[in-house]
């Protein structure tokens, strides 16, 4: 008996590790057809950009570029992907490895809670000319109004996007890797 359970345990354990190591995002695979690029003009903007798969020292990546403008009520450019399987509770935040032209971008991430197209978590990160891995806690998103939870849990993310947003600016952003740790 006592061998039957410590291997239920060692499965359970198993299983909640795997739960804990969620989705990391290395644009290898056509990552087409896992992203989307909109930009504010679905509202009205004028901002206009692209998004655009690359080689970059022989590892695929992914670009922002594009021109930013608060011009008519808008001010972002991103590109999202839907999750497809709900984050485990142990998840702790977002990740991402970015390089790009020393201006902040942020995360945004929608909620089964989030209903509304302009509802959504923020957290800003600022780049340098180097890659550099960034690690975003639940705690660092900030929700667009007040009619969301304070922060997100790890449950409830839909999907996540990196967005250029919030000031007229010449975005470029180049993205090695983003998901959860």
């Amino acid at each position: 008996m006592k061998a039957i359970l410590t291997i239920f345990f060692l499965f359970l354990n198993a299983m909640l590790v795997a739960g804990a190591n969620p989705m990391m995002d290395d644009f290898s695979g056509n990552p087409e057809a896992r992203w989307e690029f909109l930009t504010d003009q679905v509202m009205g903007g004028v901002s206009t950009g692209k998004m655009s798969f690359e080689s970059v020292d022989g590892r695929p990546v992914a670009h922002l570029s594009g021109t930013v403008s608060t011009a008519n009520r808008g001010g972002f450019i991103q590109f999202r992907t839907a999750l497809k399987e709900h984050l485990a509770q142990q998840v702790a935040g977002v990740q991402i490895t970015v390089k790009g032209n020393g201006e902040r971008y942020f995360v945004h991430l929608r909620t089964s809670w989030t209903l509304l197209p302009w509802q959504y978590y923020q957290a800003g990160f600022d780049t340098t000319g180097d890659w550099q891995t960034i690690q975003l806690p639940w705690s660092a998103f900030k929700a667009s109004g007040s009619m969301l939870w304070q922060t997100p849990g790890p449950t409830s993310v839909r999907s996540l996007g990196v967005v250029a947003f919030g000031k007229d600016y010449e975005a470029d952003l180049w993205i090695q890797k983003v998901g959860f740790y």
